[in-house]
């Protein structure tokens, strides 16, 4: 379902004024001439309601710029374009029926060509409904394949896709203020504005974000400018909000602030699909604001999602953003059983008795016995051009308690350490 937007003799300024105004229900705008643009209005069903409500709000929002015309909804654009260049007030066009309601425009209203025109009224053509009665065969032969398409257009049957202009929304806001802002709490009330705006604008045109930008203008210090790219898409301005606070309250301006800039990127939303037999993750949102309030207590390094780094040395690896919990794996049933590996932090301090260049015995706190098996050693070693130089011997062994093992020796210094136990 498409809805025309016709408003006669706008001027200049009234033609960006329209183009604002089909932005507020669509990303996807055409402008088929100056004075008539058409958006795609099937989504906003469950948004606004029945046809007549989405063109009772369009008239509305139209009036905020002053601005009066027609309005044509059917089922395809190119006669809601006809609808609305043709019949005064709101024209609504239920799908089988064009040609009752088209079929008394002139011919000329079609976008024909002027010696096609004129065969058309040498034929005694004056009417759309005159023109749909003649057999497409016929019109192929004598006027050419273009006229073929005509005919569908004046039947209300032609079907195509839209010719969007390019992406003109902003999802910027500025706010300048009127002397400087040094306590969060006014700040913050800056903020939820230019959040909500822009977070019902993504809404409006059924996007999200991933990515928030800010930007203070500080006195007598330089902008400071911030960017937070978040593990999943949304467009909750709640969350966002509570993310800007608690990271602000982290980190101050450090200085009054004299304006504001609050920008979103915006990407489609996110599509979840729940299965039966995986447990429910925590809401992102919510995993996140959590996130952030840890961030904010313990330091941004020491909370996340730990990443394994590409090296071969031992228990190497980082503290990283949390990934979206969009995909969730549903392989929940594992071919063949694995040992986990439990990581003593940090290793434990060992005496380790040798027989025939084998651990025979093992003395560490809270683990000591004699080794039953034993397998190794396999020798490690790298970075000996840094400070973090490592150079080591690793066993895997079992021990009479019924535990497995993994101990090395630090050959630099000459020291025996358990690493961890297999569970």
């Amino acid at each position: 379902m498409f809805a025309a937007i016709h408003i006669p003799q706008i001027s200049e300024h009234g033609q960006a004024d329209l183009l604002a105004v089909a932005q507020q229900f669509s990303p996807i705008v055409e402008q088929t001439a100056p004075d008539t643009v058409v958006i795609p209005v099937g989504g906003l069903r469950k948004l606004i309601g029945p046809p007549h409500q989405i063109a009772s709000e369009i008239a509305r929002r139209a009036s905020r710029f002053h601005l009066t015309g027609n309005i044509g909804i059917a089922a395809n654009p190119d006669t809601a374009i006809l609808a609305s260049r043709n019949r005064q007030g709101v024209t609504i066009i239920p799908k089988g029926d064009e040609s009752k309601y088209i079929g008394d425009f002139r011919i000329d209203t079609l976008p024909i060509e002027p010696e096609t025109c004129e065969v058309l009224d040498r034929w005694g053509i004056r009417t759309l409904g005159d023109f749909s009665a003649l057999p497409d065969d016929g019109i192929h032969e004598r006027l050419g394949p273009a006229a073929v398409y005509l005919l569908q257009l004046s039947r209300g049957t032609a079907d195509r896709p839209l010719k969007p202009l390019g992406s003109t929304i902003p999802y910027e806001e500025r706010f300048e203020l009127e002397y400087p802002l040094d306590l969060l709490e006014s700040l913050l009330f800056i903020l939820g504005r230019l959040v909500n705006e822009l977070c019902g604008r993504l809404n409006r045109h059924t996007m999200s974000t991933p990515e928030m930008r800010l930007k203070l203008d500080l006195e007598g210090a330089p902008p400071n400018e911030r960017t937070w790219q978040l593990p999943f898409a949304t467009r909750d301005a709640k969350a966002l909000l509570k993310l800007l606070q608690l990271d602000l309250e982290a980190h101050p301006p450090g200085a009054p602030v004299l304006a504001v800039t609050f920008a979103l990127t915006p990407v489609d939303p996110r599509i979840v699909q729940h299965g039966l037999f995986v447990p429910q993750a925590p809401e992102p949102e919510k995993l996140e604001l959590t996130l952030q309030k840890i961030r904010g207590m313990t330091g941004v390094a020491n909370a996340g999602s730990p990443e394994l780094l590409d090296t071969h040395r031992p228990n190497a690896w980082r503290m990283g953003a949390v990934k979206s919990q969009e995909v969730v794996s549903s392989q929940l049933s594992v071919v063949s059983s694995r040992l986990a590996f439990r990581h003593f932090t940090p290793a434990l301090k060992a005496r380790v008795e040798l027989r025939e260049q084998k651990p025979a015995r093992v003395f560490a706190e809270k683990v000591y016995g004699n080794v039953l098996q034993s397998a190794g050693p396999w020798r490690t070693s790298g970075d000996w051009w840094r400070d973090t130089a490592w150079d080591r011997d690793e066993w895997d062994i079992s021990l009479n308690d019924g535990g497995l093992y993994r101990i090395y020796l630090d050959r630099p210094v000459a020291r025996w350490f358990v690493e961890g136990a297999y569970d």
